[in-house]
């Protein structure tokens, strides 16, 4: 069963940094894309940041040149690198990735469980 985990999440003063992980384990065959997206209190999920499979990187706006997304394809990892972080960026972060299974030709969107980060004031 394909499973994602994120880590890195906490309490961080604004300004500060923290650097997000998210492990994809299970059988697999490929992994396409992987993104990181967050969800704040009252508001609707969000994209943050996607990678594909070679290294192609996306920003959403508000955060373009202060993330830096990464990823590790031996390790089946993908990270978030979070500078100067704000307040209202406060929520919960979450990985996804597009991933093909064995025998199959086409690929499925897995989500992990989100990792709360709070940026204080």
């Amino acid at each position: 069963q394909v499973q994602l985990v994120e880590s890195g999440g906490g309490l961080v003063q604004a300004g500060g940094s923290l650097r997000l992980s998210c492990a994809v384990s299970g059988s697999i065959f490929r992994i396409n894309a992987m993104g990181w997206y967050r969800q704040a209190p009252g508001k609707q999920r969000e994209s943050v940041a996607t990678i594909s499979s070679g290294g192609s990187t996306n920003y959403a706006d508000s955060v373009q040149g202060r993330f830096t997304i990464s990823r590790d394809n031996g390790k089946k990892m993908v990270y978030l690198q979070m500078n100067s972080l704000k307040p209202e960026e406060t929520g919960v972060y979450y990985c996804n990735a597009d991933i093909v299974l064995p025998g199959r030709g086409y690929g499925i969107l897995y989500w992990g469980e989100g990792t709360l980060v709070t940026v204080s004031s």
